[in-house]
């Protein structure tokens, strides 16, 4: 019995080291198990950082998708602003060219304009000689039925209600009083249809049109220049200020063969100059 006790006693101390060292094994199982515990929650956290910084991230993306949109809808809007600035001031100069030729023509004008007037009265038959009358210079030689007229005691035409009508109108022109111009000259074509300075009168029509922006009205006032007095020196400035309208109406392409038209047809004048000058610009 005390052997048996003896033994028991012996198996128990033996067995002390290894219950100790299987509870010590377990202490640091639930340390390690703590720590790996801490070491999830931390990558949790870490996960929870990388998926919301990612979230963020798309919508960055997204945002930088619109930016890059708006930059591209930008750089065409800029694009097609920049156009539309040569464009007007490629308009602004072509018309700042045609009033400083309009200058000088309506001073060359009215240099010509009285002697023209005189010249497409008849020369006085043999014989006759010219009357001197105030205020002006000479009086165109007495056609004969002028004449006849006089003698039968009808009033005799005056020979400078022609030149004076013209100069009327042609006045308000350079006034810039387009609508009284337009009725001027519309006026004496009704009152001179034959006279060698009806087409000038249908140009000045025209052109007046164009200086109120009436476009179409203008363009189609010089194209019946064209049409019914296509041998005239007119039909060069005529066809300058066609091109011109077509180019206000945006009619760029048809503006272009006008020009290279008058340049072609009407080589060495003054007109066919500027329309040049206005094709280099156009192209």
């Amino acid at each position: 019995m005390r052997r048996y006790a003896l033994i028991l006693a012996s198996a128990f101390a033996l067995a002390q080291p290894a219950w100790a060292a299987l509870f010590g094994n377990d202490e640091e199982l639930t340390r390690q198990l703590q720590a790996q515990k801490q070491r999830v929650d931390a990558l949790d956290a870490r996960l929870a950082k990388l998926e919301a910084a990612l979230q963020q991230n798309q919508q960055l993306l997204d945002l930088l998708k619109e930016v890059e949109t708006l930059k591209a809808e930008i750089a065409k809007l800029r694009g097609q602003a920049e156009v539309q600035v040569h464009q007007l001031d490629t308009l602004g100069k072509r018309q700042g060219d045609l009033y400083a030729d309009l200058d000088q023509r309506i001073a060359d004008l009215a240099k010509a304009a009285k002697p023209s007037a005189a010249d497409a009265v008849p020369p006085a038959p043999p014989g006759l000689q010219a009357e001197s009358a105030p205020g002006a210079s000479s009086v165109p030689a007495v056609t004969p039925s002028a004449a006849s007229a006089t003698a039968g005691g009808a009033p005799a035409l005056d020979p400078l209600v022609e030149s004076r009508s013209y100069d009327a109108a042609l006045n308000l022109f350079r006034e810039a009083n387009y609508a009284g111009a337009i009725a001027g000259f519309q006026g004496f074509l009704k009152a001179h249809p034959g006279s060698t300075l009806a087409a000038n009168a249908q140009y000045w029509i025209g052109y007046s049109y164009y200086a109120l922006k009436d476009y179409k009205t203008a363009l189609a006032h010089q194209q019946k220049l064209l049409a019914t007095y296509p041998a005239s020196t007119k039909v060069p400035d005529a066809l300058l200020n066609i091109a011109a309208n077509q180019i206000a109406l945006d009619n760029l392409e048809g503006a272009r063969k006008t020009l290279e038209e008058l340049v072609a047809k009407h080589p060495g004048t003054n007109a066919a100059t500027l329309a040049a000058r206005r094709l280099s610009a156009l192209k």
